[in-house]
């Protein structure tokens, strides 16, 4: 997810990325929860002799993020979210929050081919975006897959809380994102914590790899800002 990321950082920058518990190599992971992977953020800065760091997040990992922030935020230098979605009860409707916890068992109801396209189609807006994405869901089963997204949702419902977030902030939004209502939620989290959006033109819900170029400037100007 973050290719186009790791080169244009990392001669300025120390740069860190890891498969998310239950991702990628990072399996056979069971008991997946948010505080997990939140203290293995901090596991792994504290194994680097790391004391403070900015968080750069997508979709779900804008949630690991934010549940860093929760229980470590002196470790928090600033916050990225990339089409993720604010910690809040407010912002979650009663419907929001029954789909969320059911969407292992609707996922299951597509063809697995159907859901891989699906999936894969509704996050990106770019023909290498999308095959990356695609390739990136090959290495699940179709049971692994739905409840990858399961535990991603249902488990952000449970770690979910009104967080108030200190650090320096930024939003960065693609503008054809139409997974759930990303759009919705970050425009009422904008005006909340009064953070204007960085909107990636066409760019779906993964705008850093739809349009690494126009994201990787606004992360960079961001850096730029608050090191002054």
């Amino acid at each position: 997810m973050f290719v186009n990321q790791i080169g244009y950082f990392e001669k300025d920058y120390n740069v860190i990325v890891w498969d998310a518990p239950a991702h990628g190599m990072s399996r056979p992971y069971r008991g997946f929860s948010y505080e997990k992977a939140a203290n293995d953020v901090i596991k792994i800065l504290k194994e680097n002799k790391i004391d403070s760091a900015v968080l750069i997040g997508q979709s779900m990992g804008g949630y690991i993020a934010q549940s860093v922030i929760k229980r470590f935020p002196e470790y928090v230098i600033a916050f990225v979210s990339i089409d993720s979605t604010p910690f809040g009860e407010k912002y979650y409707s009663k419907i929001d929050r029954w789909i969320l916890k059911h969407f292992e068992g609707m996922s299951k109801l597509y063809p697995d081919k159907s859901l891989r396209k699906a999936i894969a189609k509704q996050n990106t807006n770019s023909k290498h975006a999308y095959e990356n994405m695609y390739n990136m869901l090959s290495v699940y089963d179709k049971d692994e897959l739905c409840h990858l997204m399961a535990i991603g949702y249902a488990g952000f419902m449970e770690d979910n809380c009104n967080l108030q977030i200190n650090c320096p902030t930024l939003l960065i939004v693609g503008e054809k994102d139409n997974t759930g209502k990303v759009r919705q939620y970050n425009k009422a989290w904008s005006n909340d914590i009064n953070v204007p959006i960085t909107w990636i033109r066409d760019a779906a819900h993964n705008s850093n790899d739809d349009q690494p170029e126009q994201v990787n400037r606004g992360i960079k100007e961001f850096l730029l800002r608050i090191a002054e």
